[in-house]
């Protein structure tokens, strides 16, 4: 016999006989008739070339072909119902499933700590990890699975499922008493543009619209400091004259704690939205979804 010849269904009637042990009792198992049962019996029979069950008191007995086959067909069984059980629900109570999004540093700065206090309550054993990839590759990377999500400002990114998060605008964070935040003040529109020649700006390379707007400016050549990472930026801002321009939901967040004034020039293509992007092949993942619908509820804004 050559497996391409068997039928699951089969499979599941020699299961519900060997556990019953009367064809009637399987049939109700089973919710079929009892001669539905007997023919997937003669048939694997058959394709055996064994009687499986045998006539006994009270109902069948199974053969020793039968009892050598029975652990393994329901072990084949019990993966398979597991396997489509998992595909049917999630829970994230009891899941350990590992999440991968893209997300750039200065978004993992601003929004995985409320995440992760979140799936402390709500899914305490799920894991996430960040992967940052160049724009050119994350719908590629959300179809593949490589990542679940993408998470950010990512307009290049096409061909994929995605929910607006947030809107947010580029503007200018210094150290508080800063002297620009006086000149600030006292102008504003395209003089307010005009008077950032007077400033000295650290930038990040992965928040590349932020250098997008200093180089549209001519401000190139008052850049004092690139890094590699954002992150690290408010920090020499906080200690320094230096300026960074970075979107108000995150710089926000930071002056919110002290130690940072910020100003709101009206730089061309300023504003922008936050969004969440995932692959069309897991819309309907349960796991997929949940994480989808959490995150929502968490960062869309009001």
């Amino acid at each position: 016999m050559h497996i391409k010849d068997l039928d699951l269904n089969l499979l599941r009637v020699f299961d519900a006989v060997y556990r019953a042990r009367k064809v009637g009792r399987a049939a109700e198992m089973l919710e079929l008739t009892q001669p539905a049962v007997s023919q997937g019996l003669t048939r694997l029979r058959l394709l055996l070339n064994d009687p499986l069950f045998m006539r006994a008191a009270g109902g069948v007995q199974p053969t020793p072909r039968a009892e050598r086959l029975a652990p393994a067909v329901r072990s084949a069984l019990a993966t398979l119902e597991q396997a489509l059980g998992e595909a049917a629900q999630f829970d994230p109570l009891q899941s350990n499933k590992t999440f991968r999004i893209h997300m750039s540093d200065i978004g993992e700065g601003r929004f995985l700590p409320e995440l992760m206090v979140a799936l402390r309550e709500r899914a305490p054993g799920v894991r996430i990890e960040t992967l940052p990839l160049p724009a050119a590759s994350v719908a590629d990377a959300l179809d593949s699975g490589q990542v679940d999500f993408a998470f950010g400002f990512l307009p290049t990114v096409k061909d994929t499922q995605r929910v607006q998060l947030l809107k947010d605008r580029y503007i200018v964070m210094l150290r508080a008493g800063h002297p620009f935040a006086a000149v600030a003040r006292r102008r504003k529109g395209q003089a307010l543009l005009d008077s950032l020649q007077e400033l000295e700006f650290v930038a990040g390379r992965t928040h590349s619209d932020t250098l997008r707007i200093l180089q549209g400016l001519k401000l190139e050549d008052r850049i004092r400091l690139t890094a590699e990472h954002f992150m690290v930026l408010p920090a020499i801002v906080g200690a320094t004259d230096l300026a960074v321009v970075m979107p108000r939901n995150i710089a926000q967040a930071f002056a919110a704690g002290g130690g940072y004034t910020l100003i709101e020039p009206p730089f061309p293509l300023r504003d922008f939205t936050v969004s969440l992007h995932w692959s069309r092949r897991f819309e309907t993942d349960p796991a997929n979804r949940w994480l989808r619908e959490a995150l929502v509820e968490l960062f869309s804004a009001p």
